[in-house]
Protein backbone atom coordinates (compact mmCIF):
# COMPACT_ATOMS: atom_id res chain seq x y z
CA UNK A 1 0.00 0.00 0.00
CA UNK A 2 3.04 2.45 0.91
CA UNK A 3 4.70 1.24 -2.27
CA UNK A 4 1.85 2.40 -4.34
CA UNK A 5 1.27 5.62 -2.60
CA UNK A 6 4.39 6.68 -3.72
CA UNK A 7 3.82 5.76 -6.71
CA UNK A 8 1.13 7.64 -6.99
CA UNK A 9 3.44 11.00 -5.42
CA UNK A 10 6.03 10.41 -8.39
CA UNK A 11 3.37 10.56 -10.81
CA UNK A 12 1.84 13.39 -9.12
CA UNK A 13 5.37 15.10 -8.93
CA UNK A 14 5.38 14.29 -13.10
CA UNK A 15 2.39 15.68 -14.11
CA UNK A 16 3.38 19.35 -11.64
CA UNK A 17 6.25 19.44 -13.23
CA UNK A 18 4.89 19.06 -16.54
CA UNK A 19 2.47 21.28 -15.86
CA UNK A 20 5.13 24.03 -15.13
CA UNK A 21 6.76 23.10 -18.44
CA UNK A 22 3.95 23.92 -20.28
CA UNK A 23 2.94 27.39 -18.93
CA UNK A 24 6.96 28.45 -19.18
CA UNK A 25 6.57 27.65 -22.94
CA UNK A 26 3.83 29.92 -22.94
CA UNK A 27 6.53 32.49 -22.52
CA UNK A 28 9.28 31.15 -24.91
CA UNK A 29 9.85 33.20 -28.00
CA UNK A 30 8.91 31.75 -31.27
CA UNK A 31 10.82 32.51 -33.98
CA UNK A 32 10.59 30.77 -37.60
CA UNK A 33 13.99 30.20 -39.79
CA UNK A 34 12.72 33.52 -41.79
CA UNK A 35 12.98 35.47 -38.17
CA UNK A 36 15.95 33.64 -37.44
CA UNK A 37 18.05 34.60 -40.67
CA UNK A 38 16.54 38.33 -40.13
CA UNK A 39 18.02 38.31 -36.50
CA UNK A 40 20.79 36.94 -37.65
CA UNK A 41 21.80 39.24 -40.46
CA UNK A 42 21.55 42.26 -38.11
CA UNK A 43 23.12 40.75 -35.14
CA UNK A 44 25.67 38.13 -35.79
CA UNK A 45 28.82 39.17 -35.10
CA UNK A 46 30.54 38.27 -38.02
CA UNK A 47 28.10 39.82 -40.10
CA UNK A 48 28.78 42.95 -38.16
CA UNK A 49 32.64 42.24 -39.02
CA UNK A 50 32.27 42.20 -42.51
CA UNK A 51 29.82 44.86 -43.11
CA UNK A 52 32.24 47.29 -41.10
CA UNK A 53 34.67 46.02 -44.20
CA UNK A 54 32.06 46.87 -46.46
CA UNK A 55 31.92 50.05 -45.20
CA UNK A 56 35.45 50.65 -44.94
CA UNK A 57 35.76 50.03 -48.65
CA UNK A 58 32.94 52.37 -49.75
CA UNK A 59 34.13 55.33 -47.30
CA UNK A 60 37.58 54.68 -49.34
CA UNK A 61 36.29 54.93 -52.58
CA UNK A 62 34.00 57.78 -51.88
CA UNK A 63 37.10 59.38 -50.64
CA UNK A 64 38.95 59.16 -53.50
CA UNK A 65 36.01 60.00 -55.75
CA UNK A 66 35.80 63.23 -53.82
CA UNK A 67 39.76 64.19 -54.34
CA UNK A 68 39.03 63.96 -57.70
CA UNK A 69 37.17 67.11 -57.36
CA UNK A 70 38.36 70.64 -57.36
CA UNK A 71 40.79 71.40 -54.09
CA UNK A 72 39.69 74.53 -52.14
CA UNK A 73 42.73 75.79 -49.33
CA UNK A 74 43.74 78.91 -47.57
CA UNK A 75 46.89 79.30 -45.40
CA UNK A 76 47.16 82.37 -43.62
CA UNK A 77 49.77 84.09 -41.61
CA UNK A 78 48.23 86.80 -39.75
CA UNK A 79 51.37 88.15 -38.43
CA UNK A 80 55.13 87.64 -38.80
CA UNK A 81 58.21 89.54 -37.16
CA UNK A 82 61.87 89.26 -37.00
CA UNK A 83 64.68 91.64 -36.34
CA UNK A 84 68.59 90.95 -36.05
CA UNK A 85 71.50 92.02 -37.51
CA UNK A 86 72.15 90.43 -40.63
CA UNK A 87 75.96 90.68 -42.53
CA UNK A 88 75.49 92.73 -45.80
CA UNK A 89 78.18 92.10 -48.21
CA UNK A 90 77.27 95.53 -50.02
CA UNK A 91 78.64 97.86 -47.11
CA UNK A 92 80.76 95.20 -45.61
CA UNK A 93 78.99 95.54 -41.99
CA UNK A 94 76.65 93.95 -40.21
CA UNK A 95 72.98 95.46 -40.73
CA UNK A 96 70.12 96.13 -38.32
CA UNK A 97 66.97 95.22 -40.05
CA UNK A 98 63.14 94.57 -39.14
CA UNK A 99 60.35 92.96 -40.80
CA UNK A 100 56.44 92.64 -39.83
CA UNK A 101 54.49 91.06 -42.28
CA UNK A 102 50.72 89.04 -43.12
CA UNK A 103 50.75 86.89 -45.84
CA UNK A 104 47.41 84.49 -46.81
CA UNK A 105 47.50 82.05 -50.07
CA UNK A 106 44.11 80.83 -51.57
CA UNK A 107 44.74 77.84 -54.15
CA UNK A 108 42.43 75.46 -56.32
CA UNK A 109 43.52 72.28 -57.43
CA UNK A 110 41.80 69.82 -60.35
CA UNK A 111 43.01 66.70 -60.97
CA UNK A 112 42.22 65.48 -64.32
CA UNK A 113 41.02 61.82 -64.36
CA UNK A 114 41.76 61.81 -68.48
CA UNK A 115 45.03 62.45 -68.48
CA UNK A 116 46.21 61.97 -64.77
CA UNK A 117 47.18 65.71 -65.26
CA UNK A 118 47.23 68.57 -62.32
CA UNK A 119 45.73 72.11 -62.96
CA UNK A 120 45.79 74.53 -60.32
CA UNK A 121 44.96 77.79 -59.36
CA UNK A 122 47.12 80.22 -57.03
CA UNK A 123 47.16 83.27 -55.39
CA UNK A 124 49.38 85.09 -52.83
CA UNK A 125 49.12 87.76 -51.08
CA UNK A 126 51.07 89.47 -48.85
CA UNK A 127 51.61 92.98 -46.91
CA UNK A 128 55.45 93.93 -45.59
CA UNK A 129 56.60 96.72 -43.39
CA UNK A 130 60.37 96.81 -43.38
CA UNK A 131 63.10 98.75 -42.05
CA UNK A 132 66.50 99.28 -42.28
CA UNK A 133 69.30 100.52 -40.16
CA UNK A 134 71.29 101.31 -43.34
CA UNK A 135 70.64 104.30 -44.71
CA UNK A 136 67.62 104.82 -42.18
CA UNK A 137 64.99 103.09 -44.48
CA UNK A 138 61.71 102.28 -44.22
CA UNK A 139 59.48 100.70 -46.51
CA UNK A 140 55.49 98.84 -46.16
CA UNK A 141 54.65 97.35 -49.26
CA UNK A 142 51.63 95.33 -50.72
CA UNK A 143 52.52 92.54 -53.41
CA UNK A 144 50.44 90.32 -54.98
CA UNK A 145 50.62 86.64 -57.15
CA UNK A 146 48.31 85.24 -59.42
CA UNK A 147 49.63 82.02 -61.59
CA UNK A 148 47.67 79.06 -63.04
CA UNK A 149 49.92 75.88 -63.39
CA UNK A 150 49.35 72.41 -65.25
CA UNK A 151 51.25 69.39 -64.37
CA UNK A 152 51.03 66.53 -67.08
CA UNK A 153 53.24 63.11 -66.83
CA UNK A 154 53.95 61.99 -70.14
CA UNK A 155 54.84 58.31 -71.54
CA UNK A 156 53.70 56.45 -67.93
CA UNK A 157 50.44 55.02 -66.84
CA UNK A 158 47.59 56.77 -65.47
CA UNK A 159 47.75 56.66 -61.80
CA UNK A 160 44.80 58.35 -60.90
CA UNK A 161 42.68 55.72 -63.13
CA UNK A 162 44.58 52.95 -61.70
CA UNK A 163 44.11 53.88 -57.87
CA UNK A 164 40.23 54.60 -59.09
CA UNK A 165 39.83 51.17 -60.47
CA UNK A 166 41.67 49.23 -58.16
CA UNK A 167 39.14 50.77 -55.21
CA UNK A 168 36.10 50.09 -57.08
CA UNK A 169 37.34 46.91 -57.28
CA UNK A 170 38.25 46.48 -53.76
CA UNK A 171 34.53 47.91 -52.84
CA UNK A 172 32.46 45.18 -55.45
CA UNK A 173 34.81 42.44 -53.69
CA UNK A 174 33.77 43.53 -50.36
CA UNK A 175 29.91 43.81 -51.60
CA UNK A 176 30.78 39.78 -52.50
CA UNK A 177 32.60 38.78 -49.55
CA UNK A 178 29.57 40.34 -47.53
CA UNK A 179 26.99 38.48 -49.89
CA UNK A 180 28.98 35.06 -49.77
CA UNK A 181 29.28 35.44 -45.42
CA UNK A 182 25.14 36.36 -45.85
CA UNK A 183 24.86 33.18 -47.31
CA UNK A 184 27.10 30.62 -45.16
CA UNK A 185 24.93 32.53 -42.21
CA UNK A 186 21.73 31.21 -43.76
CA UNK A 187 23.67 27.85 -43.96
CA UNK A 188 24.58 27.81 -40.69
CA UNK A 189 21.83 29.32 -38.90
CA UNK A 190 19.48 26.69 -40.45
CA UNK A 191 21.53 24.05 -39.80
CA UNK A 192 21.80 25.13 -36.36
CA UNK A 193 17.36 25.87 -36.14
CA UNK A 194 16.95 22.20 -37.30
CA UNK A 195 19.45 21.37 -34.80
CA UNK A 196 17.28 22.61 -32.66
CA UNK A 197 14.43 21.56 -33.92
CA UNK A 198 15.59 17.72 -33.61
CA UNK A 199 16.69 18.34 -30.11
CA UNK A 200 12.84 19.62 -29.36
CA UNK A 201 11.70 16.44 -31.31
CA UNK A 202 13.47 13.83 -29.33
CA UNK A 203 12.48 15.71 -26.18
CA UNK A 204 8.76 14.97 -27.66
CA UNK A 205 10.11 11.36 -28.64
CA UNK A 206 11.66 10.53 -24.99
CA UNK A 207 8.55 11.99 -22.94
CA UNK A 208 6.16 9.67 -25.16
CA UNK A 209 8.77 6.70 -24.56
CA UNK A 210 8.92 7.98 -21.05
CA UNK A 211 4.97 7.67 -20.83
CA UNK A 212 4.80 4.49 -22.43
CA UNK A 213 7.27 2.96 -19.78
CA UNK A 214 4.74 4.44 -17.33
CA UNK A 215 2.17 2.96 -18.12
CA UNK A 216 3.99 -0.67 -18.70
CA UNK A 217 5.20 0.03 -15.53
CA UNK A 218 1.97 0.67 -13.42
CA UNK A 219 0.36 -2.82 -15.66
CA UNK A 220 3.34 -4.93 -14.47
CA UNK A 221 3.75 -4.14 -11.05
CA UNK A 222 -0.81 -4.34 -11.36
CA UNK A 223 0.00 -8.08 -12.44
CA UNK A 224 2.70 -8.85 -10.31
CA UNK A 225 0.63 -8.11 -7.01
CA UNK A 226 -2.08 -10.13 -8.79
CA UNK A 227 0.65 -12.34 -8.78
CA UNK A 228 -0.21 -13.04 -12.72
CA UNK A 229 3.51 -12.69 -13.36
CA UNK A 230 6.56 -13.14 -11.84
CA UNK A 231 8.56 -10.43 -9.79
CA UNK A 232 11.50 -10.55 -11.93
CA UNK A 233 8.86 -8.62 -14.59
CA UNK A 234 8.74 -5.39 -11.74
CA UNK A 235 12.38 -5.35 -11.82
CA UNK A 236 12.47 -5.22 -15.15
CA UNK A 237 9.95 -2.62 -15.53
CA UNK A 238 11.65 -0.21 -13.26
CA UNK A 239 14.70 -0.95 -14.73
CA UNK A 240 12.62 0.22 -18.09
CA UNK A 241 11.39 3.48 -16.88
CA UNK A 242 14.27 4.61 -15.12
CA UNK A 243 16.00 4.52 -18.62
CA UNK A 244 13.52 6.29 -20.38
CA UNK A 245 13.99 8.69 -17.45
CA UNK A 246 17.22 9.35 -17.94
CA UNK A 247 16.98 9.39 -21.44
CA UNK A 248 14.50 12.04 -21.00
CA UNK A 249 16.80 14.64 -19.01
CA UNK A 250 19.32 13.96 -21.51
CA UNK A 251 17.10 14.78 -24.16
CA UNK A 252 16.09 18.55 -22.21
CA UNK A 253 19.65 18.90 -21.40
CA UNK A 254 20.64 18.62 -24.81
CA UNK A 255 17.97 20.71 -26.03
CA UNK A 256 18.91 24.03 -23.58
CA UNK A 257 22.61 23.49 -24.51
CA UNK A 258 21.55 23.29 -28.40
CA UNK A 259 19.30 26.47 -27.71
CA UNK A 260 21.85 28.15 -26.38
CA UNK A 261 24.46 27.82 -29.22
CA UNK A 262 21.61 28.91 -31.98
CA UNK A 263 21.08 32.20 -29.50
CA UNK A 264 24.55 32.42 -29.49
CA UNK A 265 24.59 31.88 -33.16
CA UNK A 266 22.16 34.40 -34.22
CA UNK A 267 23.09 37.55 -31.67
CA UNK A 268 20.14 36.83 -29.55
CA UNK A 269 20.06 37.24 -25.57
CA UNK A 270 20.95 34.34 -24.00
CA UNK A 271 18.68 35.42 -21.23
CA UNK A 272 15.56 35.19 -23.42
CA UNK A 273 13.86 31.41 -24.21
CA UNK A 274 13.13 30.35 -27.47
CA UNK A 275 11.03 27.71 -29.22
CA UNK A 276 12.03 27.36 -32.94
CA UNK A 277 8.85 27.15 -35.30
CA UNK A 278 10.30 24.63 -38.45
CA UNK A 279 8.13 23.93 -41.82
CA UNK A 280 9.67 20.75 -41.97
CA UNK A 281 6.47 19.95 -44.98
CA UNK A 282 8.73 18.47 -48.09
CA UNK A 283 7.98 18.23 -51.55
CA UNK A 284 9.34 16.94 -53.69
CA UNK A 285 11.61 19.17 -55.88
CA UNK A 286 12.52 18.95 -59.83
CA UNK A 287 16.27 19.74 -60.75
CA UNK A 288 18.07 19.53 -64.31
CA UNK A 289 21.40 18.92 -63.59
CA UNK A 290 22.91 20.78 -66.66
CA UNK A 291 20.58 23.95 -65.83
CA UNK A 292 22.15 23.63 -61.93
CA UNK A 293 25.73 23.70 -63.36
CA UNK A 294 24.78 26.60 -66.33
CA UNK A 295 23.60 28.65 -63.01
CA UNK A 296 25.92 27.85 -60.85
CA UNK A 297 28.51 29.00 -63.29
CA UNK A 298 27.30 32.09 -64.51
CA UNK A 299 26.23 33.63 -60.77
CA UNK A 300 28.77 32.27 -58.22
CA UNK A 301 30.29 35.48 -56.84
CA UNK A 302 33.45 33.09 -56.12
CA UNK A 303 33.89 32.88 -59.66
CA UNK A 304 34.14 37.22 -59.70
CA UNK A 305 36.14 37.09 -56.88
CA UNK A 306 38.77 34.80 -58.96
CA UNK A 307 38.49 37.22 -62.05
CA UNK A 308 39.22 40.34 -59.52
CA UNK A 309 42.28 38.72 -58.32
CA UNK A 310 43.15 38.33 -62.41
CA UNK A 311 42.54 42.46 -62.78
CA UNK A 312 44.28 43.20 -59.50
CA UNK A 313 46.96 41.22 -60.73
CA UNK A 314 47.24 43.08 -63.69
CA UNK A 315 47.09 46.18 -62.06
CA UNK A 316 50.27 45.13 -60.32
CA UNK A 317 52.42 44.22 -63.44
CA UNK A 318 51.53 47.79 -64.79
CA UNK A 319 52.87 49.52 -61.66
CA UNK A 320 55.82 46.79 -61.59
CA UNK A 321 56.62 47.76 -65.37
CA UNK A 322 56.61 51.52 -64.23
CA UNK A 323 59.77 50.30 -61.88
CA UNK A 324 63.16 52.05 -63.44
CA UNK A 325 61.01 52.98 -66.86
CA UNK A 326 61.40 55.69 -69.09
CA UNK A 327 58.97 58.67 -68.27
CA UNK A 328 58.90 62.46 -68.53
CA UNK A 329 57.20 65.53 -67.30
CA UNK A 330 55.56 69.17 -68.65
CA UNK A 331 54.78 71.65 -66.00
CA UNK A 332 53.67 74.91 -67.69
CA UNK A 333 52.65 78.15 -65.74
CA UNK A 334 51.38 81.15 -66.71
CA UNK A 335 51.08 84.19 -64.13
CA UNK A 336 50.81 88.07 -62.84
CA UNK A 337 52.97 89.87 -60.21
CA UNK A 338 53.05 93.14 -58.83
CA UNK A 339 53.77 95.29 -56.16
CA UNK A 340 53.29 98.85 -54.78
CA UNK A 341 53.06 100.60 -51.62
CA UNK A 342 49.11 101.33 -52.19
CA UNK A 343 47.30 98.39 -52.07
CA UNK A 344 44.63 99.65 -54.86
CA UNK A 345 47.94 100.34 -57.81
CA UNK A 346 49.32 96.67 -56.80
CA UNK A 347 49.47 95.68 -60.36
CA UNK A 348 50.58 99.59 -61.73
CA UNK A 349 53.02 99.72 -63.93
CA UNK A 350 56.01 99.42 -64.04
CA UNK A 351 56.12 97.13 -60.75
CA UNK A 352 53.83 94.80 -62.46
CA UNK A 353 55.05 91.43 -64.31
CA UNK A 354 54.19 88.95 -66.40
CA UNK A 355 55.44 85.52 -65.69
CA UNK A 356 55.56 82.35 -67.92
CA UNK A 357 57.15 78.86 -67.42
CA UNK A 358 57.73 75.65 -69.03
CA UNK A 359 59.43 72.67 -67.70
CA UNK A 360 60.20 69.54 -69.91
CA UNK A 361 61.84 66.76 -67.78
CA UNK A 362 62.32 62.88 -68.64
CA UNK A 363 63.56 60.43 -66.07
CA UNK A 364 66.08 57.69 -68.85
CA UNK A 365 66.90 54.54 -66.77
CA UNK A 366 70.26 53.22 -67.60
CA UNK A 367 70.62 49.60 -65.76
CA UNK A 368 69.47 47.97 -62.77
CA UNK A 369 70.94 44.46 -63.41
CA UNK A 370 67.62 42.91 -64.55
CA UNK A 371 65.76 44.07 -61.29
CA UNK A 372 62.92 45.32 -63.44
CA UNK A 373 62.96 42.03 -65.77
CA UNK A 374 62.98 39.80 -63.08
CA UNK A 375 60.20 41.54 -61.30
CA UNK A 376 58.09 41.89 -64.44
CA UNK A 377 57.96 37.76 -64.93
CA UNK A 378 57.24 37.73 -60.98
CA UNK A 379 53.74 39.35 -61.53
CA UNK A 380 53.24 37.33 -64.95
CA UNK A 381 53.48 33.82 -62.87
CA UNK A 382 50.84 35.88 -60.66
CA UNK A 383 48.61 36.50 -62.85
CA UNK A 384 49.10 32.94 -64.09
CA UNK A 385 48.12 31.90 -60.73
CA UNK A 386 45.09 33.68 -60.47
CA UNK A 387 43.91 31.93 -63.70
CA UNK A 388 44.56 28.90 -62.64
CA UNK A 389 42.91 29.56 -59.15
CA UNK A 390 39.70 30.44 -61.56
CA UNK A 391 39.97 26.83 -63.45
CA UNK A 392 39.61 25.33 -60.06
CA UNK A 393 37.22 27.21 -58.67
CA UNK A 394 34.86 26.28 -62.05
CA UNK A 395 35.92 23.14 -61.50
CA UNK A 396 35.00 22.69 -57.85
CA UNK A 397 31.68 24.37 -58.37
CA UNK A 398 31.04 21.79 -61.27
CA UNK A 399 31.70 19.28 -58.39
CA UNK A 400 29.87 20.50 -55.37
CA UNK A 401 26.49 20.64 -57.52
CA UNK A 402 27.02 17.06 -59.22
CA UNK A 403 27.18 16.08 -55.25
CA UNK A 404 24.16 17.95 -54.19
CA UNK A 405 21.98 17.19 -57.01
CA UNK A 406 22.79 13.04 -56.21
CA UNK A 407 22.26 13.78 -52.51
CA UNK A 408 18.76 14.80 -53.06
CA UNK A 409 18.10 12.00 -55.54
CA UNK A 410 18.97 9.57 -52.89
CA UNK A 411 17.26 11.68 -49.95
CA UNK A 412 13.72 11.51 -51.39
CA UNK A 413 14.21 7.65 -51.38
CA UNK A 414 15.40 7.83 -47.27
CA UNK A 415 12.38 9.91 -46.53
CA UNK A 416 10.01 7.51 -48.17
CA UNK A 417 11.62 4.64 -46.77
CA UNK A 418 11.60 6.08 -43.39
CA UNK A 419 8.09 7.17 -42.89
CA UNK A 420 6.68 3.26 -44.03
CA UNK A 421 9.36 1.89 -41.72
CA UNK A 422 7.60 4.42 -38.48
CA UNK A 423 4.29 2.55 -39.62
CA UNK A 424 5.29 -0.52 -39.39
CA UNK A 425 7.58 0.02 -36.08
CA UNK A 426 4.56 1.91 -34.73
CA UNK A 427 1.88 -1.27 -35.74
CA UNK A 428 4.98 -3.02 -34.75
CA UNK A 429 4.83 -1.73 -30.65
CA UNK A 430 1.20 -1.36 -30.56
CA UNK A 431 0.92 -5.40 -31.20
CA UNK A 432 3.48 -6.11 -28.86
CA UNK A 433 2.10 -3.81 -26.08
CA UNK A 434 -0.60 -5.81 -26.44
CA UNK A 435 1.10 -9.51 -25.88
CA UNK A 436 2.96 -7.52 -23.15
CA UNK A 437 -0.19 -6.76 -20.72
CA UNK A 438 -1.27 -10.30 -21.76
CA UNK A 439 1.87 -11.81 -20.36
CA UNK A 440 2.75 -13.09 -23.62
CA UNK A 441 6.03 -10.74 -23.79
CA UNK A 442 8.55 -9.66 -21.32
CA UNK A 443 9.28 -6.19 -20.29
CA UNK A 444 13.07 -6.03 -21.86
CA UNK A 445 11.70 -7.29 -24.85
CA UNK A 446 8.63 -4.55 -25.41
CA UNK A 447 11.74 -1.80 -24.46
CA UNK A 448 13.13 -3.16 -27.50
CA UNK A 449 10.51 -2.49 -29.93
CA UNK A 450 9.84 0.89 -27.86
CA UNK A 451 13.49 2.09 -28.53
CA UNK A 452 13.09 1.09 -32.09
CA UNK A 453 9.90 3.15 -32.54
CA UNK A 454 11.86 5.82 -31.32
CA UNK A 455 14.52 5.70 -33.62
CA UNK A 456 12.51 5.50 -36.19
CA UNK A 457 10.47 8.31 -35.51
CA UNK A 458 13.96 10.45 -35.40
CA UNK A 459 14.66 8.74 -38.75
CA UNK A 460 12.29 10.55 -40.50
CA UNK A 461 13.01 13.71 -38.79
CA UNK A 462 16.13 13.87 -39.87
CA UNK A 463 15.76 12.69 -43.33
CA UNK A 464 13.40 15.97 -43.88
CA UNK A 465 15.58 17.99 -41.85
CA UNK A 466 18.46 16.45 -44.67
CA UNK A 467 16.21 17.37 -47.41
CA UNK A 468 15.75 20.88 -46.25
CA UNK A 469 19.29 21.34 -46.09
CA UNK A 470 20.36 19.97 -49.08
CA UNK A 471 17.85 22.06 -51.14
CA UNK A 472 19.09 24.73 -49.23
CA UNK A 473 22.76 23.90 -50.21
CA UNK A 474 21.86 23.58 -53.71
CA UNK A 475 20.29 27.00 -53.69
CA UNK A 476 23.91 28.26 -52.36
CA UNK A 477 26.02 26.23 -54.82
CA UNK A 478 23.65 27.82 -57.89
CA UNK A 479 22.42 30.88 -56.55
CA UNK A 480 19.08 29.98 -57.78
CA UNK A 481 16.27 28.63 -55.52
CA UNK A 482 14.33 25.54 -57.25
CA UNK A 483 11.64 25.55 -54.76
CA UNK A 484 10.35 29.65 -56.08
CA UNK A 485 11.93 28.43 -59.59
CA UNK A 486 13.69 31.81 -59.36
CA UNK A 487 16.93 33.41 -58.95
CA UNK A 488 18.48 34.29 -55.79
CA UNK A 489 20.49 38.04 -55.65
CA UNK A 490 22.31 38.06 -52.28
CA UNK A 491 24.24 40.54 -52.71
CA UNK A 492 22.78 43.61 -50.31
CA UNK A 493 23.58 47.81 -50.70
CA UNK A 494 24.36 49.40 -47.44
CA UNK A 495 23.82 53.35 -47.69
CA UNK A 496 26.06 55.41 -45.31
CA UNK A 497 25.07 58.68 -46.51
CA UNK A 498 23.13 59.73 -44.06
Amino acid sequence: MKEHLNERIKISLLMLTLSISSLISFSQQGLTLEQSLRVAELNSPAMKKTRLNLIRNQENLNAQNASLKSQFSLSLSPITYNQGKVFNELISNYNTQRNIGSSGTFSIVQPIVLTDATISLTNNFSYLDSYSEYANLKQKIFSNNLAINLNQPLFTYNRTKLTLKQLQLALENSQLSYAIQLLALEKEVTQSFYYVYQQQKSLEIANQAYQNMQKNHEVSKNKVDAGISPREEMFQAELNLATAKSDYENSQVTLENAKDDFKLLIGMSLYDDVIVLPNIAVDTVSVNISFAIEQGLKNRMELRQRNIDIENSQFDLIQTKAVNEFKGNLSLSVGLSGYNEKFRKTYANPNRTDNEGVILSFAVPLWDWGRRKSMIKASEAGIASSQIDLEVEQNNIIIDIRKVYRNLLNLENQIEIARQNVINAQLTYDLNNERYKNGDLTGMDLNLFQNQLSQKQLTVTNSLISYKLELLNLKIQTLYDFEKKEGVTPVMTINNNK
